[in-house]
């Protein structure tokens, strides 16, 4: 229920004007969207899980922001002009690290349409959040980095916009209770030709685990923390990019 490091970051990057109104595109359960109706802005919060904006209707609740924010079942595939927001409904619409179709230039043309003033949307700019990169690498595993924050930089420039590109990272901290935990958690991560590096993931581990100080405290999805944690924090690098709509009012 708390704004995590990687929420403030995008809200202060959006850069919003008193009282504009948004649109929050895969807005999950309400990371951003909570926040930025207590600062005032008129939200209509969009997901495809009827489970998140269940657990959204509950944050609406919970801080009395039911004449703030308008929750919408709505998909990236899903028919915009039957089901989504009118064309420019909105001051600003975004994706916060929810751009998840195939087709991606449908996607941000939706944003685009929806938003008066201006689009953003934040997409990985290295490897999946799945992955420890500091890990993968010390124990020689392979990891294939993301490039489709490129792919939507081009597409605008083809649709005529001029997207300006922020990178900025969050931190995730994974937390365990013993050893094979954390042994059994990471190998999540060795897939796609990884998984003989069972035996270097779990030395890894035993050199480098230490006593989490927040041990049985809330984790960043509510879970109790672990009793261990590794000794470095891993980095998620994320690419905001904004642009003004090109898209015209329909008539």
């Amino acid at each position: 229920m708390e704004t995590a490091p990687y929420a403030r970051d995008f809200i202060k990057l959006l850069a919003l004007e008193p009282g504009e109104s948004v649109l929050d595109m895969g807005c999950g359960a309400g990371s951003i969207a909570i926040p930025l109706a207590q600062a005032g802005h008129p939200v209509i919060a969009a997901d495809f899980s009827p489970a998140m904006l269940g657990t959204l209707d509950a944050g609406i609740e919970y801080y009395g922001l039911e004449d703030r924010i308008t929750p919408l079942e709505l998909a990236w595939d899903d028919d915009w002009d039957l089901v989504g927001p009118v064309a420019k409904a909105v001051d600003v619409a975004f994706a916060s690290r929810s751009v998840t179709t195939t087709n991606l230039k449908g996607a941000l043309a939706k944003l685009d349409r929806t938003a008066r003033r201006r689009c953003a949307v934040t997409m990985v700019a290295n490897s999946s959040p799945r992955y420890d990169l500091h890990l993968m690498n010390a124990i020689g595993a392979s990891v294939t980095c993301s490039n489709g924050f490129v792919y939507a930089f081009n597409i605008l420039i083809q649709m005529g916009a001029l997207p300006q590109v922020t990178y900025f990272e969050s931190p995730r901290r994974d937390t365990f209770d013993n050893l094979e935990a954390g042994v059994a958690d990471f190998s999540r991560m060795l897939e796609h030709g990884n998984e003989d590096k069972v035996d270097r993931l779990r030395d890894y581990i035993a050199q480098h685990m230490i006593e989490n100080p927040h041990a049985g405290e809330p984790g960043s999805k509510g879970v109790p923390q672990g009793r261990y944690m590794l000794d470095h924090v891993r980095k998620v690098r994320w690419a905001f990019i904004a642009w003004e709509p090109v898209s015209a009012p329909s008539s």
